[in-house]
């Protein structure tokens, strides 16, 4: 069986981590979240790591030819895994280039993309009234958190492009849907892609 290889999208507030942890459960796939995988990493004093931490020292982006040799380190220490799921990466064409002649070269690829699309009023409110519960200041100033929001739809729409440029199936789900009813539309996307 091919492995099944799923990216999600979505804004802050968007509901994507409540969706990536349905999907985790539902089918056994590595979910693989590249800060919070480059943190274990640097905590493990991996060799990686170390080279990660050196450009985080000094408050510059870990560059991605690095980023993509942490993500094939952790896809071949789990080669038993029936596919992954990324989140947070890519948010770049370069990286979502680099993403996918890296998995070319280990024979897999990126089997569905997953948009969750919400509205800036939506998300605002989402992120606020998490903000008030969490105490986190950034998620309670409308400012940042449209910052935020525009950020993500500057970057992440070309590589949404991207990915539908080169026929990867894409799933766009309304994100103001229910919790259940979004991850029955994904379910059923990723079962019929493991029947193939």
């Amino acid at each position: 069986m091919n492995k099944i290889n799923v990216v999600i999208f979505g804004p802050p507030g968007s509901g994507k981590g409540t969706q990536s942890e349905k999907i985790v459960e539902c089918f056994q796939l590595k979910y693989l979240s590249t800060g919070d995988f480059l943190r274990s990493e640097i905590a493990c004093k991996s060799s990686l790591g170390l080279r990660a931490q050196q450009y985080m020292d000094k408050g510059q982006l870990v560059p991605d030819s690095l980023v993509i040799d942490l993500i094939e380190s952790f896809i071949d220490k789990n080669k038993e895994s029936p596919g992954f799921l990324f989140d947070g990466f890519p948010r770049t064409c370069d990286q979502a280039v680099a993403l996918s002649d890296m998995l070319k070269r280990l024979k897999q690829k990126i089997s569905l993309v997953v948009a969750l699309n919400v509205s800036e009023k939506e998300l605002v409110g989402r992120i606020q009234k998490r903000g008030l519960i969490s105490n986190r200041k950034d998620d309670q100033d409308v400012t940042i958190i449209k910052n935020r929001i525009k950020e993500y739809e500057l970057k992440t729409r070309t590589v949404l492009d991207f990915y539908k440029n080169n026929f990867t199936r894409l799933l766009e789900i309304n994100g103001e849907d229910s919790i259940d009813d979004i991850f029955l539309m994904i379910k059923k996307e990723i079962t019929l892609l493991s029947a193939l």
